[in-house]
């Protein structure tokens, strides 16, 4: 068990909004009390103090969809997986769900089992995401043409169901392929969340999708029609729908800060600042991976060799929070949730995850001043 710790003289920020010199005292995995001024005191003995300094004081980041980090991806072993998560850990997120690109069901089903492996001994890893096969290979992004397949092959969804033994969290669909609304109907059967993306859907075909279960859209703006004034198309059928959280990768780089302010905007309270990270983050510019595809990353940015096509970013979230204060125009606390809360509720677990409260999980990142990651906890544990 993790031994007691307090937290004093924080800014708290979270989406119940700032509260200033603000202490936080942790048993084993959860907070168990919260206030300000001196009450910390009373929870001090035999316990690990931190003097925060007047820095921000966060829930830890959690990240829903993100393909690696550190030279490592999480198609990879048991180590490539946790290689990459130190990396992101490092940058204040603390829970994360592993994407998987496109590639034969066999090896998905392997890259699951794999996934559902690394859970047995980590607790900080929420699931799996399938970003694939089940996409339109007009908006295929970085993901293989040759690996993609249409939905309504109701025993390729089943083996995946069955692979991941409980823990594939998430899935991609374009909801225009044969089959996408009957392979919806299965995979929120089996509690997993559907996500529209990759798509080229009307806006009533992604409203069919919502209304079968559908509950994500990935990553907003990115491989899928943009907003027309005669075809709004999934991006407004996703803001339209309150029960809809909507993924952003806000890098300045996938979406600009502009056009994400609008997406703030738009779907309060339902935004979900992604990584959609690859092996590249936390790496220097150079070639590498994507998949079975080949990457470049200059100034940071990844494309597929060759091609001006995006190919995931090198995104990590303290990045991502920074740009949504300081050039998206985004309140402090609404950034903060949109890296805490909102994926917490997306994944159903807005009760344990996301807020700095007493009964929550204990897990808390510490920011200077200027946005910077200083510690990070998780369950109570030292990460960072």
């Amino acid at each position: 068990m993790s031994a007691a710790r307090v937290i004093h003289g924080a800014r708290k920020l979270d989406a119940d909004g700032q509260v200033d010199d603000f202490w936080l005292a942790t048993q084993g995995d959860r907070i168990v009390a919260t206030g300000n001024g001196s009450g910390w005191r009373a929870f001090a003995d035999d316990a690990d103090v931190t003097d925060a300094g007047g820095h921000w004081l966060t829930p830890g980041f959690i990240d829903l969809h993100s393909h690696g980090a550190g030279g490592c991806a999480y198609e990879g072993s048991v180590d490539d997986m946790r290689t990459a998560l130190r990396t992101h850990r490092q940058h204040g997120t603390t829970r994360s769900i592993l994407s998987l690109v496109a590639n034969p069901v066999d090896e998905l089903r392997v890259s699951l089992a794999r996934i559902a492996e690394l859970m047995e001994s980590d607790p900080l890893v929420l699931g799996s995401h399938l970003e694939g096969p089940f996409l339109n290979p007009e908006q295929k992004g970085a993901h293989n043409a040759a690996f993609l397949r249409t939905p309504d092959d109701l025993e390729a969804v089943e083996q995946l169901i069955a692979a991941a033994r409980g823990t594939l969290r998430q899935i991609t669909i374009a909801p225009e392929l044969p089959g996408a609304l009957e392979a919806i109907d299965v995979l929120v059967e089996a509690g997993v969340i559907v996500a529209v993306g990759h798509t080229n859907a009307t806006e009533q075909q992604a409203k069919l999708a919502f209304d079968r279960g559908a509950r994500v859209l990935t990553h907003v703006f990115n491989a899928m029609p943009g907003i027309h004034h005669r075809a709004p198309g999934p991006i407004i059928a996703a803001f339209d729908d309150q029960r809809v959280a909507i993924e952003l990768i806000l890098d300045g780089f996938h979406v600009k800060p502009e056009v994400a302010h609008l997406a703030f905007v738009q779907a309060p309270e339902r935004i979900a600042l992604i990584t959609d990270s690859m092996v590249a983050a936390g790496m220097p510019d150079g070639a590498y991976h994507l998949g079975s595809l080949a990457v470049t990353v200059t100034d940071g940015h990844v494309l597929l060799t060759g091609t001006n096509q995006i190919a995931g970013s090198t995104l990590t979230q303290d990045v991502a929070l920074r740009i949504a204060i300081l050039q998206t125009r985004i309140a402090p606390a609404d950034a903060v949730a949109a890296l805490t809360l909102t994926p917490a509720k997306v994944l159903g677990r807005e009760h344990e995850l996301g807020r700095l409260a007493a009964g929550y999980l204990a897990d808390v990142v510490l920011l200077d001043h200027d946005w910077n990651v200083r510690s990070v906890w998780a369950d109570g544990a030292t990460l960072v």
